[in-house]
């Protein structure tokens, strides 16, 4: 259906157009009815505009198509995912009392869910009894939705009683595994491990296999208990029994724990079985062991795993969780502080493409490279946490900057000082007049003029300085764009500066254009410096 179509590839004004002509395209042998309507509020809901879908559900109305229950469980679907579960509500009283639409199995389904997802559980147990009311009969899936909503809200028992209880209602009604697994979870988040071993003895007597889902919840929530003990036996029969191989996620689960009690080498020995059953290394895995190895000062066999790392690629894959730079510090530190920053660059490179980065990574990384004299390197660095809305400190910036004047390189110190006053830092007047000294000394003296624009600009302090670098380029037979400046300082509204600029010029004998010496006349005038414009005019005349 080609309203279907467009709303899968997000083409949403078009489907909407494509609705409101469908009578007109077919000289009226195609009536509207709820099914294309129900298909663009569906997509609408998809997109997260849920606002669309009910003007769309209101305009339906205005038209006189009569919604259908289909319609209802499509909006009160949208509604809830976005948490409007009072709109759910009068949409749902609007469904029974102004058009009489019996809701189904899939209504109360919708509802529960949505109401539990929404930490309302007890509105999701309203709309369970409110079933019989109805003569609908809940499924497994009302059992599994429910179920979820009591456990994560701590109300495990409550859901484990209704599990019994679904036996008891018909003999067709029975628990499936995500019931069980579900039951599980909850146990397990509340550290009940007994109860959630009672769970598993369950599904067992009523010849419900396990599956690897179930596996990793109990074999967590054992870790997190600490009952490490009691691991071994769960594995063995999940390789057994269950037939099931442990995947990436049992053997994270694993590591983790060993490492959390300081049990490194059992920890690579979990690693080392990986290997051998083939099984997926993501990030996580070498996460905490790269962590964990730094943490005990063991930095050689934390570079190797590190080296695996890098070389696999595997930052990059998406399968499996987002890795966290911040494990990734300590050894950024220690890469860094024994001359091998590229080495961690590397790796941070890979993240940086998976989004992922901090503010002492990329610290770690450039002070590295200055202490290495790759300043460039470092720079590039700052560059892209300057695009990444990242706020370099000063001890960045003066580690550059002393970097670039030492290898002679004054343009990179200056656009690296500029960047600095960018992000609300004012350096140092020292650091100007180094700057300044290095421009001059390389025959960089055109850059002088918009050098001294900063200093004038940032910072009282800074005038006298400037004053006093604007007279050694004089001396020393240099020339300074005085237009420019003065220009600048009016546009900055700087103007006492700019009438002192114009009188220093004229002192030196230098011209200086007419309109030029206006503007700072006018300037003067229209903020009541009278003196000082009275001053300029007893000086001299423009040349």
């Amino acid at each position: 259906m080609m309203l279907e179509i467009l709303g899968h590839h997000r083409n949403l004004n078009a489907a909407r157009n494509f609705l409101f002509s469908i009578e007109k395209r077919s000289d009226g042998a195609v009536k509207l009815e709820d099914r294309f309507f129900n298909s663009l509020i569906r997509s609408y809901g998809q997109a997260g505009l849920f606002q669309e879908s009910i003007k769309l559900f209101s305009m339906m109305k205005s038209l006189g198509v009569s919604p259908s229950v289909v319609l209802f469980n499509s909006l009160l679907s949208v509604l809830l995912k976005r948490g409007r579960t009072n709109m759910a509500k009068s949409v749902y009283d609007e469904m029974l009392s102004t058009y009489g639409v019996m809701p189904n199995t899939f209504t109360f389904n919708i509802l529960i869910r949505g109401f539990c997802m929404n930490s309302m559980v007890d509105e999701g147990f309203r709309f369970f009894k409110e079933m019989s009311y109805f003569k609908c009969e809940p499924d497994v899936v009302t059992y599994n939705t429910l179920v979820d909503g009591l456990c994560k809200a701590g109300k495990v028992s409550i859901a484990h009683n209704l599990v019994k209880g679904m036996r008891k209602r018909s003999m067709d009604l029975n628990p499936n595994v995500v019931t069980y697994t579900t039951l599980i979870r909850g146990y397990c988040m509340k550290q009940e491990i007994d109860e959630a071993l009672v769970v598993l003895e369950e599904m067992d007597s009523l010849g419900l296999k396990p599956n690897i889902v179930t596996y990793n919840i109990l074999i967590k929530g054992l870790c997190e208990a600490g009952k490490l003990d009691k691991i071994k036996e769960i594995l063995e029969g999940m390789m057994g029994a269950g037939g099931f191989t442990p995947d990436t996620c049992t053997f994270n689960t694993l590591i983790h724990a060993h490492c959390s009690v300081g049990n490194l080498d059992d920890a690579l020995k979990v690693f080392a079985k990986m290997f051998e059953l083939h099984v997926r290394l993501d990030s996580a895995t070498y996460n905490v062991l790269i962590r964990s190895l730094c943490q005990i000062g063991d930095y050689g066999r934390a570079e190797e795993l590190y080296d695996d790392l890098s070389e696999k690629d595997i930052m990059l894959s998406n399968v499996g969780c987002k890795p966290l730079v911040a494990t990734y510090n300590p050894m950024f530190e220690y890469f860094c502080g024994n001359e091998k920053t590229n080495k961690a660059e590397r790796v941070f490179g890979q993240l940086m493409k998976r989004g992922t980065q901090d503010l002492p990574s990329y610290k770690t990384l450039i002070m590295g490279h200055c202490m290495e004299g790759t300043y460039e390197a470092g720079y590039e660095l700052l560059a892209w946490m300057l695009r990444r809305d990242f706020v370099p400190d000063v001890e960045i910036y003066e580690s550059l900057i002393d970097g670039f004047l030492q290898k002679e390189k004054p343009l990179l110190a200056q656009q690296t000082l500029e960047k600095m006053l960018k992000s609300s830092h004012l350096p140092k007047t020292s650091t100007f007049h180094s700057i300044l000294v290095e421009l001059l000394e390389r025959g960089c003296a055109h850059k002088s003029t918009s050098f001294i624009m900063l200093m004038l600009l940032f910072g009282s302090g800074l005038r006298d300085k400037a004053f006093q670098i604007i007279g050694l380029i004089y001396e020393n037979g240099y020339s300074v764009k005085m237009e420019e400046l003065v220009g600048f300082l009016c546009e900055s509204r700087k103007l006492l500066e700019a009438c002192e600029m114009l009188l220093f010029t004229l002192d030196k004998h230098r011209s200086i254009d007419a309109d030029m010496y206006n503007t700072v006349i006018l300037g003067l005038c229209k903020t009541n410096k009278l003196s000082e414009a009275t001053m300029i005019l007893g000086r001299h005349t423009p040349i």
